[in-house]
């Protein structure tokens, strides 16, 4: 079901290295530049978003993200308690890599359920190592039997989203905006996406992510928060010459999205700190 969100407006502007994600309203722009940019997210006009934005005790999600960053980033906080999104760049998209991961099991367990069949031992332990180990040989197998781009397009329909689009029957290759990431997140939290039977059991396994996927906004968080937040990201050097990086992040009340492409040159752990230092800003005390 589609619930209403505050629209964000979108600055992508050349010239600097610095890039700002704030409060200043600015002319949207659907260009994105390939070298060090310029990028700021106000808060939309008072008929998406009060003027006194409410914030929980973890987050301020209206004050500014300024960092330099080469290359492109964007950011997305979901409030669930006021159904209200925040954030910078909302319209532009990336690629999801792993992090789609955790649509291809939820959508293969919600659709196990619906047709009443309980999945084996083999394909649970498949699942888990899928989310917590982001296994890629199996997540081709199930992708193909949830039925490829039509998989995506149940996720977009399932889920509410507004800018993802699927493409070459790709899980990978799927293009989402960070706030339709917030909105998968917050989508996989409140059942919707797994279904009742599976979405304690996904969430679980996205707490106990590990190893080289275990990165970004996790980080940031309280020893105490990291506990209770899922994670699923997503990080490839493709041949376009970028790397591509995906957080997504959901826990109690709250989901985000952060989604960066840039040079191949400077790393993963480049897109991992961008994912990492934008949690961090928009904690309430850091």
């Amino acid at each position: 079901m589609r619930r209403p969100l505050a629209v964000l407006t979108l600055l992508a502007a050349l010239a600097t290295a610095g890039c700002s994600a704030g409060a200043t309203p600015k002319a949207a722009s659907s260009q994105v530049p390939a070298a060090a940019d310029t990028f700021e997210s106000p808060v939309a006009g008072p008929s998406e978003v009060p003027s006194a934005a409410p914030s929980g005790p973890l987050f301020t999600p209206t004050q500014t993200v300024t960092m330099n960053v080469k290359g492109f980033w964007s950011w997305a906080y979901y409030d669930h308690k006021t159904d209200q999104m925040y954030g910078s760049t909302p319209y532009t998209t990336s690629d999801t890599a792993s992090m789609a991961k955790a649509w291809v099991a939820a959508d293969w367990l919600r659709r196990q359920a619906e047709s009443g069949k309980q999945p084996s031992s083999t394909a649970m332990a498949e699942l888990s190592r899928m989310i917590r180990d982001s296994e890629t040989i199996n997540t081709f197998k199930y992708h193909v039997q949830n039925g490829n781009l039509t998989s995506i397009k149940r996720m977009i329909t399932v889920c509410g989203l507004t800018e993802t689009k699927g493409t070459q029957n790709s899980w990978s290759l799927t293009q989402m905006s960070a706030r339709d990431v917030a909105r998968l997140a917050k989508c996989i939290g409140d059942g919707r996406a797994a279904g009742p039977k599976w979405t304690g059991w996904l969430l679980n396994e996205m707490r106990n992510v590990r190893g080289p996927g275990r990165f970004g906004p996790i980080e940031a968080l309280p020893a105490d928060v990291q506990k209770t937040t899922a994670i699923k990201n997503g990080w490839l050097a493709r041949d376009d010459g970028q790397w591509h990086i995906a957080c997504m992040a959901v826990g109690d009340g709250w989901s985000l999205g952060i989604m960066a492409h840039y040079s191949s040159s400077l790393g993963k752990d480049y897109g991992a700190k961008t994912c990492r230092e934008v949690t961090k800003q928009l904690l309430t005390q850091h």
